[in-house]
């Protein structure tokens, strides 16, 4: 019996927003093993976490304990995971940077979060084609009221999924009057990233 191969095979090498999508698949959809066609088995996970609203470990070494990390211990805890990127990388990229966007709600007290940051991507585009290491910053996780809820979730439902520009989150986070006071540090920093960049 051959032994089995370290990431299943696809129909066609994967690209760097292919990659980008499976990784969506696996976190938002909490099907870890969609990360094969996202990470390489030896892959690095760093993140940078700049908010007191949400904890995760500041190194994870492999594959395996990525989806430990991002898809089977966030997947206890959240549902309704919504996130986009806010900005598309081309074929053949040896890194991407882009801000992200995300809405969830907590399991067990029903609030809604909205947060936004910034991945950094590293791919093995003389191999594999899949990343080899991810940078995650996040800037702000805001922890809303339940009651805020649907009129959260609704907004969010008003991008394109998953590649939604910083403008157009900007404009249904807005479009609210209640949700909009009630994100407004997220806002900030993606109108803020909108001038620097």
């Amino acid at each position: 019996m051959p032994a089995p191969s370290a990431s299943p095979p696809m129909s066609s090498p994967p690209t760097p927003r292919s990659v980008l999508r499976h990784y969506f698949h696996a976190k938002d959809e909490n099907r870890p093993h969609a990360l094969a066609h996202a990470f390489a088995p030896e892959a690095t996970l760093d993140i940078v976490n700049r908010s007191a609203s949400i904890a995760f470990p500041a190194r994870t070494l492999g594959r395996e304990a990525i989806a430990d990390v991002l898809v089977r211990d966030f997947g206890r805890t959240y549902e309704n995971v919504r996130t986009f990127y806010l900005d598309t990388p081309p074929d053949g990229a040896r890194s991407f940077s882009c801000d992200w966007l995300v809405a969830m709600s907590d399991k067990t007290t029903r609030c809604p979060r909205v947060g936004c940051g910034r991945y950094d991507w590293t791919f093995d585009t003389a191999g594999s084609g899949l990343a080899t290491a991810l940078v995650i910053t996040i800037e702000a996780m805001l922890v809303l009221e339940p009651a805020k809820l649907g009129a959260t979730l609704d907004a969010i439902d008003g991008l394109d999924y998953p590649w939604a520009s910083r403008t157009a989150a900007v404009a249904v986070l807005r479009a609210d009057p209640a949700v909009g006071s009630a994100v407004e540090p997220v806002l900030a920093h993606l109108e803020r990233a909108a001038r620097v960049g």
